[in-house]
């Protein structure tokens, strides 16, 4: 721990001397005392608190949305079998495709507005959590399910008692994932079709070269990243413990 500190103080702290001492222009690249004044100024107007509010809540609610709908298309594949060798080239065709090409689409048929940066965030986290969960189920114990079947149990049965159970790590770590994928789907959405947000704040500072502005929004965002990655492991903690 104490290392970690050192060498981000020992960043920041270069960072300021090679701005004062003119080894780079503080202008292009800032210096972390007038980041901190950015922040300040954000935060005695109230806009920080707007901004960060606007994306965490964008990012938390693609994660759920996105985590929900990856598990619930994850267990109709496996669920008919069918579906799953007709669905599959779709999905891997769906994960290869950049989903910032998605934007404008999302623009013309939802408008810029919180319902196209939701679709963005969604869009980013909903195939890898398919891709993800799918090929957990797939991996379960073929002996597990037989004997269940051989006992009479229902196809719903095993999926309740032997599958879910036996894939909840997979379906954790599909959370760890998703909740990076989330807030970079938002980021992007909010550099499309936002008027408030980080992500916005980034677009907005490099328009006018307030590179401080840029900077500090970029430094809020690495925290929120960090701070949700810790939620989820701390949620991650507690389901371990349970079982």
């Amino acid at each position: 721990q104490l290392a970690r500190w050192a060498v981000l103080l020992a960043g920041f702290g270069l960072w300021e001397l090679a701005a004062r001492l003119r080894w780079i222009d503080p202008f292009i690249m800032s210096q972390p005392s007038r980041v901190w004044a950015a922040v300040v100024r954000l935060a005695s107007g109230g806009d920080l608190w707007l901004h960060l509010g606007i994306t965490v809540g964008e990012t938390v609610a693609g994660f759920v949305l996105g985590t929900l709908l990856g598990v619930g298309v994850a267990i109709v594949l496996w669920w008919s079998p069918f579906w799953s060798d007709v669905a599959e080239p779709y999905i891997v065709m769906l994960n290869s495709i950049p989903k910032v090409a998605l934007g404008p689409i999302f623009i013309v048929w939802l408008g810029t507005n919180v319902r196209a940066v939701l679709a963005m965030a969604i869009a980013i986290s909903v195939i890898v959590t398919v891709l993800m969960v799918f090929s957990a189920f797939r991996e379960v114990d073929p002996n597990k399910i037989k004997l269940l079947q051989t006992f009479g149990a229902s196809k719903g049965q095993v999926l309740v008692k032997v599958i879910i159970p036996a894939t909840v790590p997979t379906m954790i770590a599909s959370l760890k994932v998703n909740v990076g994928l989330s807030l970079v789907g938002t980021i992007v959405g909010e550099f499309l079709a936002s008027k408030a947000g980080l992500g916005y704040l980034i677009i907005y500072g490099g328009q006018v070269f307030n590179m401080s502005l840029v900077m500090a929004a970029v430094i809020l965002l690495a925290l929120v990243s960090i701070a949700l990655y810790y939620l989820v492991s701390y949620l991650e903690s507690r389901v371990v413990r349970a079982r």
